[in-house]
């Protein structure tokens, strides 16, 4: 437990450096790729080429088109990768490695906009590099002062900083996020809305006057676990499967009983173009498992339960 203490202690710490030795190189870094007609090539080696990769991702996802560029392989035919308006960035903690030395130099000669993330201000890769982002680093959180550990920390947290740094600058909207991630949670968080969910299905609708047998038969039915009340066509009520038990924990003969006798009046709704995301907030706020879907002038739709939104991941 000291030991980990330690580490993120010193992770915190190198951090709070980082933060406060950003100086006008970041900004012109951030210039430098949005200003680019292509893309962002990130290359590294050895641990700095794992968090080559992750930058790549983000940078992805978040609108700036990116590559990975392996600093061994670069010099064995993929510089092919670059093209004329990219922007290359290299990462390494020495920025003297042999890989990056020759691969700072070619970049420098192919007159191509270079980034260096290094810790050394005075590396090989520092002294190539158009604009430098310096990560400061005293020593790494290994005691024998050899794994990388901090200083990759480091790096990704200046990967993280340039990508929302461009990302604000781009206005990059949650709906362009979503656009990036249509697969996934946080797509559907962001995309699913309600009448996505409950198109094609049943919809489930009884008189005030209908008997309670026919309602229970209509919620077998339609399967949604409810039924919507409707008066000539407007939405009076609500009936679910808990007020049919609750009435049935009362009352032996239900002959006589119809559906205004134990429905539920003004019913929670939700239009169908509501985020599905949205739609479960409002069930948790009301306690409640089902809401009644109306379209923009108030017409019922449908009706959409809590395990419809649980059933797309959406949580």
């Amino acid at each position: 437990m000291q030991s980990a203490r330690r580490s993120i202690l010193h992770g915190s710490e190198a951090l709070k450096n980082l933060a406060e030795s950003l100086d006008a190189s970041f900004a012109r870094a951030v210039e430098m790729i949005l200003d680019a007609g292509g893309r962002l090539i990130v290359s590294g080696i050895g641990k700095s080429a794992h968090i080559a990769q992750k930058i790549v991702a983000t940078m992805n996802s978040t609108g700036t088109p990116a590559v990975f560029m392996h600093a061994a392989d670069a010099t064995h035919g993929d510089l092919g990768i670059i093209q004329k308006g990219d922007v290359v960035m290299i990462i390494s903690k020495s920025g003297n490695t042999p890989e990056i030395k020759l691969l700072a130099s070619l970049i420098a000669q192919m007159n191509i906009p270079l980034i260096g993330m290094t810790a050394d201000k005075e590396s090989h890769l520092a002294k190539q590099a158009d604009i430098v982002l310096h990560t400061p680093l005293d020593r790494e959180a290994c005691p024998f002062n050899l794994a990388p550990t901090t200083s990759t920390l480091l790096q990704m947290a200046m990967g993280d900083a340039l990508a929302i740094a461009i990302l604000e600058q781009r206005h990059f909207t949650p709906e362009d996020f979503a656009r990036y991630h249509p697969g996934g949670t946080l797509g559907k968080r962001l995309l699913l809305t309600v009448d996505k969910i409950i198109r094609g299905r049943d919809i489930p609708q009884v008189s005030p006057d209908t008997p309670v047998k026919d309602v229970i038969m209509e919620i077998t039915a339609k399967r949604v676990g409810g039924t919507a009340v409707l008066d000539r066509g407007n939405i009076a009520g609500i009936i679910t499967d808990g007020d049919i038990r609750r009435m049935l924990q009362k009352h032996t003969d239900i002959s006589g009983i119809k559906a205004h006798h134990i429905m539920s009046p003004r019913p929670k709704t939700v239009r169908q173009d509501t985020l599905a995301a949205d739609a479960l907030k409002k069930m948790k706020a009301h306690n409640i498992n089902q809401l009644i879907v109306t379209d923009e002038q108030g017409r019922y739709k449908g009706i959409i339960h809590l395990h419809d939104i649980l059933k797309e991941g959406i949580l």
